[in-house]
């Protein structure tokens, strides 16, 4: 694993985007993806060494106060990345093998791979889908409930596989939360102490965090919210997050996001041929590797990262190969629509400006 070298000093300086058509489009974009699709939203855009930091909306509904443009938020499944940094990394100590069976650890899961597991075609069943979503009555009650690991897994193993262990992509959760269990094996140490020693305090990350079962989010945030039977919004800002756990129960801000995920495709947590690993698709034309994803832009720029829906936050995180053009971006969703339909489009537009 390469030395840390010159982390410290990315984004120290912001230098704004002159003041013309780039930072006009960039606002008026993100102006429009929060009237079609949220409540606030908050952007952090970096183009060839200039920074340019947005935000639209407000932070709180029946307010006018503006969104922080530091502000912290749940990453959902952002989470992922960085938990699948700590695996691969364990890979490079030869502690973990990525064809190593699955039922080494878990001995009543039969052909998965760690390889698998991490790129979504194990064909384990995904807990999201055993559990209530709102607007569903019984989603509201599970609030302050603390979830542990194996009790959601369990409620994912009682349902059949949805195919053949490296068949075809299928998103699951689950697969993470037992890589989560697995790193803790091997490492010896709770995945979250691992991810802290590991990733946050070499890099510096001091606004991000694993809260656990802590329902709250530092100071500053905007609030985030859940739509209510009557489609009226609810503050969802705190609950439990141990429903997320290993799978999405990350916490941070575009600021720290920009400097993981560049920190991470510039080669300074992986060697390169894992990193290599990490971008290679588990299915023939598909765009997940090993917890990192892409998007292929109109103007022909590829991006990686990755993007999470932890209920009331939805976050996105991209970059270049090159580490020239980058994009970080929260949503408060107002559930109106799909805010991807209108997210999609405006990392397009940041990456092609």
């Amino acid at each position: 694993m390469k030395r840390l070298v010159g982390i410290a000093a990315l984004a120290l300086i912001v230098v704004p985007l002159r003041a013309e058509a780039a930072p006009n489009k960039l606002q008026a974009g993100l102006d429009e993806v929060v009237r079609t699709a949220g409540v606030g939203a908050q952007v952090e855009v970096h183009d060839r060494g200039k920074v340019w930091r947005g935000r639209s909306g407000v932070a709180e509904v029946g307010t006018t106060r503006p969104v922080p443009l530091d502000g912290h938020f749940r990453i959902g499944s952002i989470t992922k990345t960085f938990l699948a940094t700590v695996a691969l990394q364990l890979v490079a100590e030869k502690r973990l093998r990525l064809d190593d069976p699955v039922s080494k650890w878990f001995p009543e899961i039969d052909g998965v791979t760690m390889r698998q597991l991490m790129n979504h075609t194990s064909g384990l069943y995904d807990v999201l889908y055993t559990l209530p979503r709102p607007p569903e009555p019984e989603f509201y009650a599970n609030r302050w409930r603390t979830w542990t690991a194996d009790e959601l897994i369990q409620r994912a193993l009682v349902n059949p596989p949805t195919g053949k262990p490296g068949e075809k992509y299928k998103y699951s959760n689950t697969g993470y939360l037992m890589l989560g269990q697995i790193i803790e094996k091997v490492g010896g140490r709770s995945y979250t102490r691992q991810i802290e020693r590991r990733i946050i305090e070499p890099l510096g990350l001091d606004q991000t965090s694993l809260p656990g079962t802590k329902p709250s989010i530092p100071e500053p945030h905007a609030h985030g919210y859940v739509p209510k039977p009557d489609r009226t919004l609810l503050d969802y800002t705190e609950m439990n997050p141990s429903v997320f756990g290993a799978a999405g129960e990350m916490i941070s801000t575009t600021h720290d996001l920009d400097r993981f995920m560049t920190a991470l495709l510039g080669g300074r947590l992986l060697p390169p041929y894992l990193l290599k690993q990490m971008k290679t698709p588990g299915t023939k034309d598909g765009h997940y590797g090993l917890g990192l994803a892409w998007i292929d832009t109109t103007c022909g720029i590829r991006a990686y990262g990755n993007d999470g829906d932890a209920l009331a936050y939805q976050a996105w995180s991209f970059t270049t190969t090159d580490l020239r053009r980058r994009v970080s971006l929260v949503l408060t969703p107002n559930f109106a629509t799909d805010s991807d339909d209108v997210v999609d489009p405006y990392l397009n537009k940041a990456f092609c400006s």
